[in-house]
């Protein structure tokens, strides 16, 4: 089976496409086993998962649409006039007959336009010889030369027929070139035949003498006309080569009982030997060492003998003797065969037949016809960007000009081994910094905009973001910290403005793995180029295999060196070398995405939203805007009557406690606050802008919105403080909090943005408030934070929830021994099962600041039974 393409030998497309299904779905499924089995989590295994199936479908594939990509390449040259590409056909399927019959087309059509130019070719010198001599007669007419008598005028008669004669022999020469021809075989004597070709010659007027040395009774047949065509392209050519006052001699005779030849002397500078046997072909003789003529008179008396069974050739000058010797010999009598039959030709038959459909022969009765050499199979050659990849993204991701990254492409892989071997099996630290960072560096440096300023200055909320994997053990802030990375690294990656472009930017990511397939086949093309690559990749993988080999013999044989070995080689075994492997490619497919993102990022600014009609009338804008601002002044008359009314009002009005009241309408608020910000975005594109008046009216109209937004925002985050000192502060809560304090936020840019309708910056400035925002808030420890404030409303109403205290994680530890009590905080702490250490790749300030509470509380406190405590609330 060819590597190149597997597929090569099945004979049936649909049968390709058969296999090729079923073995992507076969490794799919193996691979998405395998990965379950080994325990990876699935946002692990699907990437992975998909990557391999789709580079084995590739990889099957390859080779069946190559044909057809080779075509529509040939077809476009053959638009042009180039008919020399030839498509590889070596597939046994349809595609590969298809290709195979291109090819069979493409070399008619290569042999019909090369005759074609070689009758233009062979028009023009034939016309030129009669055509000269006729001008020179009218010329001496004209001149007074010679006076318009009986001889003059049949001379000019003859050459006149001769053209006729000549238009009828080129037809019959084009169905030489076709495969057809016709001789008007007849006996004839040659010594007439030559004296009458002399006497036209001289008609030339060239300075020359012709000699005839045949004999008076030599009897042949043959077809006069073609005879004189070969008589007189060889005096002509004779003649154009000889001196001035040279003699060109013309001699025939018999050579044996059934051959007679035709010879042409003449005294010119000969025709050396290397060139004799190419002067009968097309174009033989440069037009500067003949005269002026064109190559083909020799090559056209050539095929007229062939037609009567003979032959010519060129007898080459001996070394150091002058003159050329042509000598043609042909049959007494030549034998009639089916090209003789055929029918007279006229001039509605077409100058150049197909060669698809030659006249029927027998293999020893095939016409003469010139030999045509076959183009050669040129192969189109490859096109590095893919046409499908193309065709998807088109001009808003082109790809032009980018070079093979092989530094990138082993970066990335790099980066990759690294996550695999350092992230598995270890908790969040010091280990997956060290990713970020690396993966980060590689990303940044290769970046086309690494310059701009938006780039400089996400890459310095990213590393903030990042450190807080080392500062904060909660996992929940990891996961947040990566999220706006990624944002933050897409947008300025791309250097996406508005928000749709913002959106592209993000979601380019993913895809660059799609649109980076052409540039990383050229990079792994590339790489075989650099002489040290794979020898360095060669001999890692053979010490790898010797490491494994010897220190797996070693250390299962001497207990020390085993010890010593668990130490420093990570968990090898099956399951954990999957989930390395799974780990590893996935990280190192997402920066090597992220690479291809910054070396080539798409035109995202092209992504915007189409020009909004404006309303007709500005009422059509202002009521519905006016009647959610009355709405809104109504939402702030009840919250001021609930505020100043008491608990008592609330009771009375509403039936509900005012921790029930506060709480009921947190989720409303929020939504109200969003659809704010849609209406407000709503309202700016249709608002008409024309005039001074248009442009107050709606800073007026949204401007109110926005400010009694702010006071919904307020009262949200008002119930939301109310409702934890009653019922307690949680993580959730505190998350809701914050993110209802961006939407305020927000609603403040955009009055800022209103007072200059002019809003381009807001997308940006979102997203830094975001990362702003959640930088912070992760150095502020929102853990330890919300366990300071329960403990804070423990002291002053002696409640405590101690089961959600449990839950919280390692960053709240400290703040817990130091506000509790030790007996409650020794509960809550110890009742844990103890966390293996970390090395020196997983530490954690997080986990290590509780690792040293735990054990100093450990040290000093008698274990209790704490099964109540952390079910319950707890009462002083």
């Amino acid at each position: 089976m060819n590597a190149d393409r597997p597929l090569e030998g099945v004979r049936s497309i649909k049968a390709k496409l058969g296999l090729l299904v079923a073995v992507s779905i076969v490794v799919a499924a193996l691979v998405s086993e395998i990965g379950d089995r080994a325990g990876v989590p699935p946002w692990l295994t699907v990437p992975v998962t998909v990557t391999v199936a789709l580079a084995v479908t590739q990889w099957l594939a390859r080779g069946m649409t190559a044909p057809l990509r080779d075509m529509t390449r040939a077809a476009g040259a053959m638009a042009t006039g180039d008919y020399t590409l030839r498509v590889e056909a070596t597939s046994a399927d349809e595609v590969g007959r298809l290709a195979g019959a291109f090819n069979t087309m493409a070399e008619d059509l290569a042999t019909a336009d090369q005759q074609r130019s070689q009758l233009i070719a062979t028009v023009s010198h034939e016309l030129r010889t009669p055509l000269t001599a006729q001008q020179a007669i009218l010329e001496n007419l004209v001149d007074g030369v010679v006076r318009p008598d009986d001889d003059v005028l049949r001379a000019a008669l003859a050459q006149a027929e001769r053209l006729g004669d000549l238009v009828e022999d080129l037809l019959d020469l084009s169905r030489v070139d076709g495969g057809r021809a016709r001789l008007r075989l007849q006996p004839l004597n040659v010594h007439d035949l030559v004296e009458k070709g002399v006497a036209e010659a001289h008609v030339t007027g060239r300075s020359v003498t012709y000699a005839v040395e045949v004999p008076t009774a030599l009897e042949v047949t043959g077809d006069e006309a073609r005879l004189a065509q070969v008589l007189a392209n060889l005096l002509d050519n004779a003649s154009r080569h000889s001196p001035h006052g040279g003699v060109v001699t013309v001699r025939a005779g018999r050579l044996e009982p059934d051959r007679w030849f035709l010879e042409v002397d003449d005294e010119g500078p000969g025709i050396p030997a290397d060139r004799a046997g190419r002067v009968v072909e097309r174009f033989g003789s440069r037009p500067d060492e003949s005269g002026g003529g064109t190559g083909l008179g020799l090559a056209i008396a050539s095929w007229v003998c062939e037609l009567h069974d003979g032959s010519i050739s060129v007898i080459p000058t001996e070394e150091g003797s002058t003159g050329a010797r042509v000598r043609a010999v042909l049959p007494v009598q030549p034998v009639a065969t089916e090209r003789d039959a055929g029918p007279a030709a006229t001039p509605e038959e077409p100058i150049v037949s197909s060669p698809a459909a030659p006249t029927p022969t027998s293999p020893s009765q095939t016409p003469a016809r010139p030999v045509v050499p076959s183009p050669a199979a040129v192969v189109p050659p490859a096109v590095p960007p893919s046409p499908f990849v193309d065709s998807v993204f088109g001009d808003l991701w082109p790809e032009a000009g980018l070079a093979p990254r092989v530094g990138l492409l082993l970066g990335a892989v790099g980066v990759g081994v690294l996550a695999g071997a350092v992230l598995p099996e270890r908790n969040i630290g010091v280990a997956l910094l060290l990713v970020l960072v690396m993966a980060g560096t590689l990303v940044l440096r290769v970046a086309r905009l690494r310059s701009a300023p938006w780039t400089v200055v996400s890459a310095a909320l990213a590393f903030g973001l990042a450190s807080l994997t080392v500062l904060r053990a909660a996992e929940w802030v990891t996961v947040l910290a990566i999220g706006v990375i990624v944002v933050l690294g897409a947008t300025a990656l791309t250097g996406a403005k508005g928000f749709l472009a913002l959106v592209g930017g993000l979601a380019a990511w993913p895809l660059a793995a799609l649109r980076g397939l052409p540039l990383l086949g050229r990079t792994i093309s590339a790489t075989s180029r650099v002489s040290i690559v794979w020898p360095v990749v060669r001999t890692v993988a053979i010490s790898l295999v010797a490491l494994v080999l010897f220190g797996g013999l070693f250390a299962s044989g001497d207990a020390v060196f085993g010890s010593w070995a668990q130490a420093v080689i990570p968990d090898l075994e099956l399951d954990g070398l999957v989930a390395r492997f799974f780990v590893g490619f996935v990280v190192g497919g997402t920066v090597l995405a992220a690479g291809y993102l910054a070396i080539n990022p798409p035109r995202v600014d092209r992504l915007t939203a189409p020009q909004a009609r404006p309303v007709a009338r500005l009422w059509e804008l202002v009521v519905p805007v006016g009647v959610v601002v009355a709405l809104f002044v109504v939402f702030v008359v009840a919250q001021a009557t609930a505020l100043f009314g008491g608990h008592g009002y609330v009771r009375r009005t509403t039936g509900l406690t005012y921790a029930e009241y506060v709480h009921q309408g947190f989720g409303q608020l929020t939504v109200a606050t969003v659809l704010t910000l849609l209406t407000t975005a709503l309202g700016v594109r249709k608002a008409p802008r024309e005039t001074a008046r248009h442009r107050l009216v709606l800073r007026l109209v949204l401007g109110s919105l926005l400010t009694l937004t702010l006071v919904v925002v307020a009262s949200a985050l008002h119930r939301m403080d109310l409702y934890q000192q009653a019922y307690g502060f949680t993580v959730l809560r505190v998350l809701v909090d914050g993110f209802e304090l961006w939407l305020g936020l927000l609603v403040v840019m955009l009055l800022v943005a209103g007072i200059r309708l002019s809003g381009w910056w807001l997308p940006r400035a979102a997203l830094v408030s975001a990362a702003v925002l959640l930088l912070v808030g992760g150095l502020a420890n929102p853990e330890a934070w919300v366990a300071q404030r329960n403990i804070d409303r423990y002291h002053a109403t002696g409640k405590l929830d101690t089961a959600y205290l449990f839950t919280l994680g390692a960053d709240a530890a400290p703040t817990i021994r130091a506000g509790l009590p030790a007996d409650l905080s020794s509960c809550l702490l110890l009742s844990k099962p103890p966390a293996p250490p970390d090395d020196l790749l997983g530490w954690n300030l997080g986990r290590d600041s509780a690792a040293d509470v735990t054990a100093d509380l450990a040290a000093v406190t008698v274990p209790v039974e704490c099964t109540t405590w952390l079910h319950t609330d707890y009462h002083r």
